[in-house]
C-alpha cells in the first residue's frame, strides 16, 4: 500500500517532489522530509541574522562607540536621579578649574559634617555612607592627583570627625565605619610618600588628635605608619609621643577618669613600643612593655625579640618568668563552635621555650618539652618535631607509644581529631568503637572530618559517626543543618548493609520534619 502511494503521481500536498524509488523512506532524513526538499529550503531560506555581539559589558572600548553626544545623555540621566553620582560628576568637571575648586567642594562637606545634628537612623545609613564614600573617593581620586598634601589635610579633617559622626549614627551593618578605616588607609598612603622631614611634621601632628579618637581611626593610622615612614621621622615621631604621654599614676586609683587617663597612657606607649620594636632596640620595648603590663607582661613577645637579638639565656629567663593567667583571645570559629582553646596561650609560650633550647644546644631539655606538649595537648606538628630530632630507627617506637597514648587520653575528642588528620584510621575507628554510644553529635567539628576521613577504609565507624551526627540534627531540630544531615543519610547509605532499617527509624522518629525529608534523596 505504501509502495503503490509511493508510485503515484504527487499529490497537492507533495507537489514537487520527485517519484521515491525502493523503500518508502528512502531519500528522507530522519524527521520524513527528502533530502532534496532540505536543500532546496535551505537555498530559498533567507540568510540567518547574525548572531549578536556579547561584547555589551561597559569598557573603554564599547563606550568609546557609543559617541559623545550619547555619553553625555546617559551621564546627565544619571546625575538626574543619583545624587551620589551627581557629587562624583561635580567634582570631576570641578577638577578642571584646578585643585581648589575641588577642595571647596569638599571643605563645605565637612562643614556640614561638623556642624550636623541630626540623628542618622537606620533608613538613612546607606544613603548617608554612600555621600561619605562619595566624598572620600573625590578626595582620593580627584584631589589627591592635583594636590596630595592638600588631599590628605582633608582627609586628616574628615578623620578627626569621626567621633562626632558616629555619636548620630546607626551603624551596625558597619557601613560608615567602613568609609572612614578607607579614609585611615588612604591617609598612611599619601603621608609615607612625602619627603621625610614632611612626614615627619604630619605624624607629630597626629599625636594631638590621638585625645579625641575614640573609635581609633587616627590610633590604627599611627600603627599603619610607624613601619612606613622613612627613617628620618622615627624620632621626631618618638619625641611627640613621649611628650604628650601622662605620668605614670603612683599607686592604684579607681574611677572613670583614671581608667580612661590609663588607657591614653597605654595607647601611647604602645606607638613608642612599635617605634623601639622598629629600631631593634630590645631593652626599650621591654621596659614599654613593663610600662604597660606590670603584672601581665608579654613573655613570648619579650623572648621573641631577645633570642632575634642572640640573648637566647635572657630569653630563657623571661619565658619561664611565672605569670598570673590573662584573658584568653577568642576566635570566630571558637564562638560559633563553643568550644575555647584554653591552653592556646600555653602552647605559644612552650613552642618559644623549645626553640630558645635548641639555641642554647639543650636538645635533650628541647626534646623532653617537645613529647610533654605533644602528651599534654595530642599536638601533632610537636609529635612531628619530636620524631625528626630522634635518632634513625627510634621514631617507628616512639610513634607507636604516641598512637597509644593518643588512645587513653582523657579527651576522646582531641584524640580522635589526632588520629584522624595524622592519619592512622586503624587507630581512629578502633577509638570510635571503643566508646561506641557515648559520643556527643553536637561536635560536628570533630565528628563530621572523622566520619568522611574513614569511609573508605573504615565504613563501621564511619557510618556510627554519621547517624550520630543526623540523630544529634534532627533531634535537636537544627533546621538550619538539615542539608547536612540529608548529606550525612546519602553517605550513610553505601556504607551499610540495609539502609532502609535505619530510615525507617528516622522516618517514625521525625516522619514530620518536611524540611528534612525534602532535601533527602530517595
Amino acid at each position: 500500500m505504501a509502495r503503490r502511494a509511493a508510485a503515484k503521481p504527487a499529490t497537492k500536498a507533495a507537489a514537487g517532489r520527485p517519484p521515491v524509488l525502493g523503500r518508502p523512506d528512502a531519500g528522507k532524513s530522519g524527521d520524513g522530509k527528502s533530502e532534496a526538499t532540505k536543500s532546496e529550503a535551505t537555498k530559498s531560506a533567507p540568510a540567518k541574522a547574525k548572531r549578536a555581539s556579547r561584547k555589551t559589558t561597559p569598557s573603554p572600548e564599547t563606550l568609546t562607540e557609543l559617541g559623545l553626544e550619547r555619553l553625555i545623555g546617559l551621564v546627565l540621566s544619571e546625575t538626574a536621579r543619583n545624587p551620589t553620582f551627581k557629587k562624583l560628576v561635580t567634582a570631576a568637571v570641578a577638577s578642571l578649574q584646578g585643585p581648589d575648586a575641588i577642595a571647596a567642594l569638599i571643605d563645605r562637606r565637612l562643614t556640614a559634617l561638623e556642624r550636623g545634628q541630626g540623628y542618622i537612623d537606620w533608613q538613612k545609613q546607606r544613603a548617608f555612607a554612600a555621600d561619605l564614600d562619595a566624598m572620600l573617593t573625590t578626595v582620593v581620586t580627584e584631589l589627591a592627583a592635583l594636590d596630595p598634601r592638600s588631599a590628605l589635610d582633608r582627609l586628616i579633617r574628615f578623620l578627626g570627625g569621626a567621633g562626632d559622626v558616629l555619636g548620630r549614627a546607626e551603624d551596625s551593618s558597619g557601613r560608615i565605619h567602613g568609609v572612614y578605616e578607607r579614609a585611615a588607609d588612604a591617609a598612611a598612603a599619601l603621608i609615607v610618600d612625602l619627603p621625610a622631614e614632611e612626614a615627619a611634621g604630619v605624624a607629630a601632628g597626629l599625636v594631638t588628635r590621638l585625645r579625641a579618637d575614640g573609635h581609633g581611626f587616627v590610633e590604627t593610622l599611627m600603627h599603619d605608619l610607624i613601619p612606613r615612614l622613612p627613617e628620618g621621622a622615627l624620632a621626631p615621631l618618638d619625641a611627640a609621643l613621649a611628650e604628650a604621654t601622662p605620668p605614670a599614676p603612683e599607686g592604684r586609683t579607681g574611677g572613670q577618669k583614671a581608667w580612661a587617663s590609663q588607657l591614653a597612657r597605654s595607647r601611647l606607649v604602645r606607638m613608642r613600643q612599635a617605634l623601639a620594636d622598629r629600631a631593634g632596640d630590645v631593652d626599650a620595648f621591654i621596659a614599654f612593655e613593663q610600662a604597660v603590663s606590670p603584672e601581665q607582661p608579654d613573655r613570648v613577645r619579650i623572648a621573641e625579640r631577645l633570642l632575634a637579638a642572640s640573648r637566647a639565656a635572657e630569653a630563657l629567663d623571661w619565658i619561664r618568668r611565672p605569670q598570673k593567667r590573662g584573658p584568653v583571645v577568642v576566635t570566630r570559629e571558637a564562638l560559633l563552635t563553643g568550644h575555647f582553646d584554653h591552653d592556646a596561650p600555653e602552647r605559644a609560650r612552650q613552642a618559644v621555650e623549645i626553640r630558645i633550647l635548641d639555641s642554647l644546644g639543650q636538645t635533650e631539655a628541647a626534646q623532653a618539652l617537645r613529647w610533654e606538649a605533644f602528651r599534654r595537648n595530642l599536638d601533632p606538628a610537636m609529635l612531628r618535631a619530636y620524631l625528626a630530632k630522634l635518632p634513625d630507627f627510634e621514631d617507628d617506637e616512639a610513634l607507636e607509644r604516641a598512637f597509644d597514648h593518643a588512645m587513653a587520653h582523657p579527651d576522646r575528642y582531641r584524640a580522635l581529631a589526632f588520629l584522624t588528620h595524622w592519619p592512622n584510621s586503624d587507630r581512629a575507628a578502633r577509638l570510635v568503637m571503643a566508646h561506641r554510644g557515648s559520643w556527643d553529635g553536637t561536635r560536628y567539628e570533630i565528628l563530621a572530618p572523622a566520619a568522611e576521613a574513614l569511609e573508605r577504609t573504615q565504613p563501621e565507624a564511619a557510618a556510627e559517626l554519621y547517624r550520630l551526627l543526623i540523630d544529634s540534627i534532627l533531634e535537636h531540630g537544627r533546621s538550619a543543618a538539615y542539608g547536612h544531615a540529608a548529606r550525612y543519610l546519602d553517605a550513610l547509605d553505601g556504607l551499610t548493609e540495609d539502609p532502609e532499617a535505619y530510615r525507617g527509624t528516622l522516618r517514625r522518629l521525625h516522619g514530620r520534619k518536611a524540611a528534612f525529608w525534602s532535601q533527602v534523596r530517595d
